[in-house]
């Protein structure tokens, strides 16, 4: 079945092909039925593909096999972690399509096409990511990924805000680019290779780490980590969410984001694990300080906001900081856990942006202040509110609960109380939202000042402001969240998660009793945090105003590209010690 890898990045490019010839003949709804035909039959072949992933695909396009040892041909590996992000991939594609069934109020001479088109574009670029062999054209299907989502986030055009959070998104991920581009160049420089294994058996020819090894590691993952949007170089996400559409931000923070923390995983343990690598004691230095800065970073901010679609951004920049800690312990078991926190994640985050966008289009507000009770009639969406952020707490059986779980088996007690302080925060400002704007708890809140934009006076994304919520807006969101929770309930899926991570012989992720305790108490936080931000809600206006935190997300491009230097450097430094030792 290796022959169909390529079919995986061509399907969706080819469906992106034809409604770009031929949209604007299209009526709107034929469109939108080709873009949902391509965009879920490539889901199909995924799922197929996974699940037939054992042994791993290699598929040389072309017929341009190694000769000698050398190689110079382009080459896809169908092995289990990259056929199932992009199978995730292509399933939230399909969720955010089916969401977005007949959404936008388009000018009548916009291109009937544009979004579904875009949508399959960013759907090849990814898949394509997930399973390139060779540094270089995991590059270009990431860039291919970034430009896409540079057009969607700014699809509104005729919205300012659109084109500025667009703008700080597009720089700061083109110089993450550059950086993974010079990287690439130099390990080009010192192997002769692009292909990733070929690259980590031409470093360890060259004896131990050195300079040159050290500066191509900090800029590949510095353009890993800009799209992962990890602390410090998370600041163009939040921007992006407050302007991108929903279906849009379901895709961002539901699987983009986890592909920069895929390829950080991908990347070391094919290129730089090997002796003439970067050594284990110093990625995991490097990666945990950085997860444990991302996490503690992301849930203060996330705490701190009115403006719902930057607070579940900030909320996804948390749990990124988690991944990383996860992945940097370098453990089999941890990185099962984080397979299946990221499976849990991408549904539960990919439905909360889908409810706040039935709020926006409901009441042309993302503002937790302005919708204090607003909301009351919208039960079903309440539910799902409740059973998201409940989620994100880590509450068994859940899939973000038994990965979260299974990464703090791995991860010792300061960090495991980590894991529980930024699941209790973000989940407690999801239950906050909840309870004030849907439950009308809590007093009135006041009109007090705040340095971010509030989320008032949005503009619906629909066609028409809505009346009644579709039913695809409803269903969409429901279906994420059963997937979420059927994983971590059947001990049958979140085995085959595994196996397909660390092989089948390693032993199937499964609830302990202390995962169950863990997941409870991060939850009762949530609940209390939640509770008592409603009840006394003066303490957290206060400390809005004065959280030097906020001023950081400044929105002015400069401040953004002195800390992604700044970010650069540090990796270096964290990875610095066995060289200067050698």
């Amino acid at each position: 079945m290796h022959h169909l890898l390529p079919v995986l990045v061509a399907a969706p490019l080819l469906g992106a092909t034809l409604l770009i010839a031929g949209g604007r003949r299209l009526p709107r709804v034929a469109a939108e039925i080709v873009g949902f035909v391509f965009a879920a039959g490539t889901a199909a072949l995924a799922i197929t593909l996974v699940l037939n992933s054992s042994p791993p695909m290699t598929d040389w396009l072309g017929g341009w096999t190694p000769k000698g040892g050398e190689s110079v041909g382009i080459v896809l590996v169908g092995d289990g972690p990259g056929l199932g992000m992009a199978a995730l991939a292509s399933l939230l594609t399909v969720a955010a399509l089916a969401y977005s069934w007949r959404y936008f109020d388009e000018p009548p001479q916009r291109h009937a096409g544009s979004f579904p088109a875009l949508m399959l574009l960013f759907q090849g670029g990814m898949c394509g990511f997930a399973i390139a062999g060779d540094l270089f054209d995991a590059f270009v299907f990431f860039e291919l990924m970034g430009v896409v989502a540079y057009a969607l986030t700014g699809h509104r055009v005729e919205e300012p805000k659109a084109v500025q959070g667009a703008l700080s998104f597009g720089v700061l991920n083109s110089l993450g680019a550059y950086a993974m581009l010079m990287g690439l160049g130099l390990l080009y420089a010192r192997t002769g290779e692009l292909t990733m294994t070929k690259i980590g058996q031409g470093l360890d020819r060259h004896g131990g780490p050195d300079a040159l090894t050290l500066a191509a590691f900090a800029l590949v993952l510095t353009g890993l980590l800009v799209k992962a949007a990890a602390v410090p170089f998370h600041f163009w996400l939040p921007d992006a969410h407050a302007v991108a559409p929903t279906p849009v931000c379901m895709l961002l923070s539901g699987v983009m984001v986890e592909l920069g923390a895929y390829g950080v995983w991908r990347v070391y343990w094919t290129v730089f694990a090997g002796p003439g690598g970067i050594p284990a004691s110093d990625l995991e230095r490097a990666l945990v300080v950085l997860g444990v800065l991302t996490g503690l970073v992301g849930a203060m901010m996330c705490w701190y906001q009115r403006h719902i679609k930057r607070l579940l951004a900030y909320s996804t920049i948390a749990h990124m900081g988690l991944f990383l800690i996860g992945i940097g312990l370098l453990r089999p078991e941890a990185t099962d856990g984080v397979a299946l926190y990221i499976l849990g994640h991408a549904g539960v985050k990919a439905a909360l942006f889908a409810c706040t966008g039935v709020l926006l289009d409901r009441y042309g507000s993302v503002d937790e202040h302005a919708l204090h009770g607003r909301a009351r009639e919208l039960r079903a969406v309440a539910v799902l509110y409740v059973v998201g952020a409940l989620s994100l707490a880590g509450l068994p059986p859940f899939t973000i609960g038994l990965g979260k779980a299974v990464v703090e088996e791995a991860a010792g007690i300061p960090l495991t109380l980590l894991f529980i302080a930024v699941s209790a925060v973000t989940a407690g400002a999801v239950l906050r939202v909840t309870a004030r704007v849907f439950l009308g708890l809590g007093p009135e809140p006041g009109d007090e000042s705040s340095y971010e934009t509030t989320g008032i006076g949005e503009e619906p994304e629909t066609r028409h402001q809505l009346s009644r919520v579709p039913n695809t807006m409803i269903a969409v969101p429901a279906v994420l969240l059963l997937a979420s929770l059927a994983v971590g309930a059947a001990p049958g899926l979140a085995g085959a998660v595994g196996h397909s991570v660390s092989g089948n012989d390693a032993p199937a992720p499964y609830w302990t009793p202390s995962g169950v305790l863990l997941g409870l108490t991060s939850t009762v936080l949530a609940l209390g945090l939640a509770a008592l931000a409603v009840t006394r809600p003066k303490p957290l206006s206060e400390a809005s105003r004065t959280d030097p935190l906020r001023r950081l997300q400044s929105g002015h491009i400069g401040d953004y590209v002195a800390w992604l230097l700044m970010g650069t450097t540090l990796l270096a430094a964290l990875a610095l010690p066995t060289i200067l030792n050698g």
